[in-house]
C-alpha cells in the first residue's frame, strides 16, 4: 500500500507556530520566576546563617556587659551593712541628738566621698532621714519622709532593699541598697545607699554600642540610646500603671511603651525586632532592625539586652542573593544555547528517520485501526444492551419499592382498618340476633328496619375494604387521577387515625385532573397526611391540619400543612434520604418521603418541604395537569 503524501502534509502556518511560540513566551518567564526566586532564597539562607553568627558573638559580647554591670552593682552592696558596725549611727538612732546628727552626716560625707557613691543616708523605723551624707547640699535629704519607698518596706522587715527609682527631692534616677541595721537582733533604723550608673551608658556610648536595662517592671532603666529609658518595653495596664504612680518609683515621669514595628521569635531569649529610626539619627530607612538578646542579671530582677543592628547583614545577604541569580541566569542562559544547538541536530536526524519509516508505519496504522474501530463497534453494542438491561432491572426495581412502601403502609394503617371494622361486626352481631327475635314475635317493621341497617353496614364494611385494596394494588407509570376521589379515599382510610388524633381538618383547594396514576396519588397523600397526624401526637396545642391547593404555572399545587413542632435543622437535610426516620422505636422505616418524592417526579412533578415561620411544615407537592380544571371546592 503506497503512502497518501497528504496524510504528512504540514499543518497551515498558524497552528504550526503557536507550540513554538508558546514555548518561547513561557520559558523567558520561567527562567525569570526562578531567578528571582533563587536570588530570595539565597538571600534567605545567608541572612540566617550571617543571624546565627551574630548570635553566636552576641552571646559572648551580652555575657561580658551583663558580668560589668553585675561588677557595678556589687561592689556598692557591702556599703549599708558597714553602717552597723559604726557605733556613731546606733548612737543617734537611740538619741537622734543635734550633736550625734552631726557626728553622724561628716562619717557619711566622708565615706560617701571615698566610695565615689551618689548619696548615703540614715532613716529610724518610721521612714524619716535621721542624717545624710548631702547634708550640706539646699536639696538635702536630711528630714525627708521615704517610708513609702520599696526599698525602706524590704530593709526594715530585715531584707535587702534593691530598688530604681527618680528621686522625690532632686528628680534624679539612681539604684538604691537598703539594709536593717540590727541591735541585739532588733532592728533600729535602715541604711541606704544610692549609686549612679550613667558611667555604664557612657561606656556603651563610647563603644557604639546599644543595649539597655530593663527593671522588674520591664521598664528600661538604662540605656545606650537616652530616648529608650524609662519606655516599657511589656504592655503596661491601667492596674500596674496607676501602682507605679502611687509608689513614686519613677517620680512623675511618662510612662511609654516601646512596641517594635515587627518581631519576631528565633529562641529563648533572642528574637529579631523592628523599630522606627530615631528621628534624631540621619538614616537612609525609616525602619531599623536589630537581634535582640536578652539574658537576666545575677542577683537582680534586672533583664539586660544587646542590640545588634542587622542592616549591614542583610546587605551582604542582598549580595549573596543577587550573585545566586546572576549565576543561575548565566547557567541557564549556557543550556538554552546547549539545547537550541542539540535539538537543530536531533530535529535533522529524526525527519530522515520519520520519511524512511512512515510508508510501513502509515499500513500498519490503518489496519490497527481498523480492528480497534471494529472492537469498538462491538462493545458499544454491548454497553447498549447492558444499559438496557440495567434500565429495565432499575424501573422493577422501582416498582417493588414503591410496592413495598405502599404494603408498608397498608400494615401501619391495619390497626385503625381493624377498629373500623369491629365496630360494625359488633353491630351486625348486634341486629341480627334482634332480628331474628321480633321475626319470632311478628314485628316485622322493627325486622326490616334492622335488616336496612345491616344492609348499610355491610356497604360500609365494603368501602373500607375496596379503598384499602385499592391502595395496594400496583399502580401503573402512566394515567390520571382525580384529586377529589384520591384525598375522600385516603381521609377514609385514616378516618380512625384523625378521630384518635383529634386533629382538626381545613381544606382549600379545588378539584383538578392530575397526570398521575390514581393510587400513587393516594399512595404520596397518605404519607403526607399520616406523618403530619403522627407530628402531631402529644402537643399542648389543638392540632390543626390544612390541605390547600391551586394552579401554578399549568400545574396544580397541593399544600400539605400542620402546626406540630416542626423539624429542627440538623434533620431537614436529611428528610428525603432513603431510611431517615424521626419516629420512635420501629414505627417507621424511613421511605415515605423517599417513595413519595420519587413517585412525583416520576409523574414530572415534585415534592419539596418549606418551614413557616409560624410554626410546623408544610410539605408542597407539585404535579402536572391532564387539561385545565373548573375550579371546584371540593
Amino acid at each position: 500500500m503506497k503512502c497518501d503524501p497528504n496524510l504528512y502534509r504540514g499543518a497551515p502556518p498558524s497552528f504550526a507556530v503557536k507550540p513554538r511560540l508558546l514555548r518561547n513566551l513561557l520559558l523567558p518567564l520561567l527562567i525569570i520566576l526562578l531567578t528571582i526566586g533563587l536570588g530570595y532564597a539565597g538571600y534567605r539562607i545567608s541572612e540566617h546563617f550571617g543571624i546565627r553568627t551574630l548570635n553566636e558573638s552576641g552571646e559572648r559580647q551580652l555575657e561580658l556587659h551583663a558580668r560589668t554591670v553585675e561588677s557595678e552593682l556589687s561592689k556598692y552592696t557591702y556599703l549599708p551593712s558597714l553602717l552597723e558596725l559604726e557605733s556613731s549611727v546606733s548612737q543617734l538612732l537611740a538619741d537622734p541628738t543635734a550633736q550625734n546628727r552631726v557626728t553622724v552626716n561628716q562619717y557619711l560625707e566622708g565615706l560617701n566621698r571615698r566610695s565615689r557613691s551618689r548619696a548615703i543616708y540614715v532613716l529610724d523605723t518610721t521612714g524619716r532621714v535621721v542624717a545624710t551624707s548631702n547634708w550640706r547640699d539646699t536639696d538635702s535629704y536630711l528630714g525627708e519622709d521615704l517610708s513609702f519607698r520599696a526599698y525602706f518596706q524590704d530593709a526594715v522587715r530585715g531584707q535587702p532593699g534593691r530598688f530604681y527609682g527618680i528621686g522625690s527631692t532632686t528628680g534624679e534616677p539612681g539604684y538604691y541598697l537598703a539594709h536593717g541595721l540590727e541591735e541585739q537582733g532588733k532592728i533600729i533604723g535602715v541604711a541606704v545607699i544610692k549609686v549612679r550608673l550613667e558611667a555604664l551608658e557612657e561606656r556603651w556610648q563610647r563603644a557604639r554600642l546599644e543595649a539597655y536595662v530593663s527593671d522588674e517592671n520591664g521598664i528600661i532603666i538604662l540605656s545606650s540610646d537616652p530616648s529608650r529609658r524609662l519606655k516599657s518595653v511589656r504592655p503596661l495596664t491601667a492596674e500596674i500603671k496607676e501602682r507605679l504612680a502611687r509608689s513614686l518609683q519613677y517620680y512623675w515621669w511618662p510612662l511609654i511603651e516601646l512596641q517594635p514595628l515587627a518581631s519576631e521569635q528565633l529562641g529563648e531569649g533572642v528574637e529579631k525586632v523592628t523599630y522606627a529610626a530615631n528621628p534624631g539619627v540621619e538614616t537612609d530607612n525609616k525602619e531599623v532592625s536589630y537581634l535582640a538578646q536578652t539574658r537576666r542579671l545575677n542577683d537582680t530582677p534586672w533583664d539586660i539586652t544587646l542590640l545588634t543592628p542587622l542592616q549591614d547583614l542583610r546587605r551582604e545577604a542582598a549580595n549573596q542573593g543577587m550573585l545566586v541569580a546572576v549565576a543561575f541566569a548565566l547557567l541557564a542562559f549556557l543550556l538554552i544555547a546547549w539545547n537550541e544547538r542539540r535539538k537543530v541536530i536531533a530535529t535533522r536526524l529524526a525527519a530522515r528517520e520519520a520519511l524512511q519509516a512512515a510508508n510501513s508505519q502509515l499500513e500498519r496504522k490503518i489496519t490497527e485501526r481498523t480492528a480497534h474501530l471494529r472492537a469498538s463497534n462491538e462493545r458499544l453494542k454491548d454497553q447498549i444492551r447492558e444499559r438496557r438491561q440495567a434500565e429495565d432491572t432499575l424501573r422493577l426495581a422501582q416498582d417493588e419499592l414503591v410496592q413495598a412502601g405502599k404494603l408498608a403502609a397498608v400494615g401501619q394503617m391495619s390497626t385503625s382498618i381493624a377498629h373500623e371494622l369491629n365496630q360494625p361486626l359488633a353491630a351486625l352481631r348486634t341486629l341480627s340476633g334482634n332480628t331474628v327475635r321480633f321475626l319470632e314475635r311478628g314485628d316485622l317493621k322493627v325486622a326490616a328496619d334492622n335488616l336496612n341497617t345491616i344492609n348499610n353496614l355491610v356497604d360500609r364494611m365494603g368501602r373500607i375494604t375496596a379503598n384499602l385494596r385499592s391502595f395496594a394494588r400496583r399502580g401503573e407509570d402512566h394515567g390520571h387521577a382525580s384529586l377529589s376521589k384520591a384525598i375522600e379515599a385516603v381521609l377514609q382510610l385514616l378516618a380512625s387515625q384523625l378521630e384518635t388524633s383529634g386533629a382538626h381538618l381545613q381544606r382549600d383547594l379545588s378539584d383538578a385532573e392530575l397526570k398521575i396514576d390514581q393510587t400513587r396519588l393516594e399512595q404520596i397523600l397518605v404519607n403526607l397526611i399520616s406523618n403530619a397526624l403522627d407530628a402531631m401526637q402529644g402537643q399542648s396545642t389543638p392540632p390543626q391540619l390544612w390541605l390547600e391547593g391551586e394552579h401554578y404555572e399549568g400545574k396544580y399545587r397541593l399544600r400539605v400543612r400542620d402546626n406540630g413542632p416542626g423539624i429542627n435543622p440538623e434533620n431537614r437535610k436529611h428528610l428525603f434520604e432513603p431510611f431517615f426516620t424521626t419516629k420512635p422505636g420501629e414505627q417507621g422505616l424511613g421511605l415515605g418521603l423517599t417513595l413519595s418524592a420519587s413517585l412525583a417526579a416520576a409523574a414530572g412533578g415534585s415534592l419539596s418541604v418549606e418551614f413557616p415561620q409560624a410554626g410546623g411544615v408544610a410539605f408542597v407537592l407539585l404535579l402536572p395537569l391532564v387539561q385545565p380544571a373548573k375550579a371546584e371546592p371540593i
